[in-house]
């Protein structure tokens, strides 16, 4: 990483040279041949990759939050009921969005570092009607693992649409939209999905369009109204040239080659190298003493991880020294704990390669900061870790 310091947090991230090289050509017109070919390349790839072939995609220049709002804002009319699954910040802000547009929301929190029981899901269900749920499939705050399939299953048995957040998951952990009928999966580009900030990507079921479409009263926010950017999505698909708000014309080049290369990677392939890594990781940071946020390892993430920082050690010495080493990792983002733990993104094109450098940086701002452990075991255990993986396969 000559000259640049390797950007190890939970997005953006580290993008592929090719990427970064269709990102920087000269702009096209929204219009051209070429740009709505594109345009209709990536929405086809984007059902490839969320594993659906009916779902409706809108590609949108904004960020995560402009996903989740753009769902809450469609789906929801003044008094209906939302049940929000919150495992850390960013279900509590889809509680904030929700109430923004009039809905009644029921929020099932945790403690840091849990999931929630899916019997608790099951009761909230039971004792109200819900005309949609949202849960985070990854929280970037805490490094947790929700495992979408049996929401979805209980979604579906109580006729309530679910919203999946995939913002630090999609392309990067195992989602099957279409088979685990799930109605709304949406993310952002900079994350595992492997392009600059700017765009906000979502995939609806026909269920949830046919919700939208008999809605009583119209969307109040404009921007991101289905009713203004539908037309524009299906004209692109059928190579036709549309307007309604000009599209951010290098990211969505830049966007179809990133796709471009996770589809050829094959999804399945790229959550295998995700868990791998990840796994790996995991035991190398345990293998010196530190400890995860996750409460068990069956349910850490495995685009990132929020790892605690050992007693007496300040975080501001220990960044600072990762900085100085060209390694730069997050901060905590829980308001109440975000002096005690960091975070590590470790998701998209991230290489085997990336993760020795950050466990070099990370002994090496330990032994700064006065940590004792043995030197050097964190390398061992992660080199040791991917070849047992690769011998086994």
């Amino acid at each position: 990483m000559k000259g640049r310091k390797l950007l190890m947090i939970p997005g953006p991230i580290e993008f592929e040279p090719e990427v970064l090289r269709v990102l920087g050509a000269q702009t096209a017109s929204h219009v051209a041949p070429n740009f709505i070919a594109t345009f209709g390349n990536c929405i086809r790839s984007m059902r490839k990759i969320w594993q659906t072939k009916n779902g409706q995609p809108f590609i949108i220049s904004g960020s995560g939050t402009l996903a989740m709002d753009m769902a809450a804002s469609n789906l929801i009319e003044q008094g209906d009921n939302a049940l929000v699954i919150s495992t850390g910040y960013f279900g509590d802000r889809y509680k904030d969005i929700l109430e923004r547009y009039g809905a009644n929301v029921t929020i099932l929190n945790v403690v840091p570092g849990k999931t929630i029981e899916i019997d608790r899901v099951n009761d909230a269900l039971k004792k109200k009607k819900y005309k949609l749920l949202t849960f985070t499939h990854v929280d970037t705050s805490t490094g947790v693992l929700v495992n979408p399939k049996p929401i979805a299953e209980l979604a579906k048995k109580y006729n309530v649409l679910s919203i999946l957040d995939g913002v630090c998951s999609v392309a990067g952990e195992e989602i099957k939209q279409e088979e685990w009928g799930l109605d709304i999966v949406l993310t952002a580009s900079q994350k595992a999905i492997g392009v600059p900030p700017g765009l906000a990507l979502l995939v609806v079921s026909k269920k949830a369009m046919s919700v939208w479409e008999q809605r009583k009263t119209l969307v109040s926010n404009y921007y991101c109204d289905w009713q203004n950017w539908l037309p524009i999505m299906k004209a692109y698909e059928e190579g036709k040239p549309s307007y309604f708000g000009t599209p951010p014309v290098n990211l969505i080049f830049a966007l179809e080659k990133s796709l471009e290369i996770i589809v050829t990677e094959g999804i399945q392939k790229r959550v295998k190298r995700h868990q791998t890594i990840a796994a790996a990781f995991r035991r190398s940071i345990q293998s010196i003493g530190l400890k995860l946020m996750p409460i068990s390892n069956n349910i850490c993430a495995n685009t990132l991880s929020a790892i605690y920082y050992p007693e007496d050690v300040n975080g501001g010495e220990f960044c600072a020294k990762m900085a100085a080493n060209d390694i730069i990792v997050a901060g905590g983002l829980l308001p109440e704990l975000k002096t005690i733990y960091f975070r590590v993104g470790h998701m998209g094109s991230v290489s085997t390669k990336d993760i020795v450098a950050t466990l070099s940086a990370i002994e090496n701002a330990l032994k700064f900061v006065n940590y004792k452990f043995e030197f050097g075991i964190s390398l061992k255990t992660f080199q040791e870790e991917i070849y047992k993986t690769t011998i086994n396969n």
